[in-house]
């Protein structure tokens, strides 16, 4: 996530139960996230807009310094790992 990109090239950092400071690092240097969530998909998260990631899977429309936010789906549901934020 650090460097310069193609103006073509888009990366989108994945969070996990354990790797929140990474998250931090990324949506301060201006990358997005994507983040799965429980329930309901919040307007932000961590002080930063999140768009709908189950829409669409073109994740270069999205803008910039965002939160791709995922609904959590099968046995993600049940999740207790921290994996999906409740």
């Amino acid at each position: 996530m650090k460097g310069e990109l193609p103006e073509n090239y888009h990366l989108t950092f994945s969070r996990k139960e354990d790797n929140d400071g990474f998250v931090e690092n990324v949506l301060g240097q201006g990358g997005n996230v994507a983040v799965v969530f429980a329930d309901s998909l919040p307007k932000t998260w961590k002080g930063k807009a999140v768009v709908n990631g189950d829409e669409t899977d073109l994740r270069f429309l999205d803008g910039k310094n965002v939160v791709v936010g995922l609904k959590a789906k099968g046995k993600g549901r049940k999740d207790k790992s921290g994996f999906v934020v409740k």
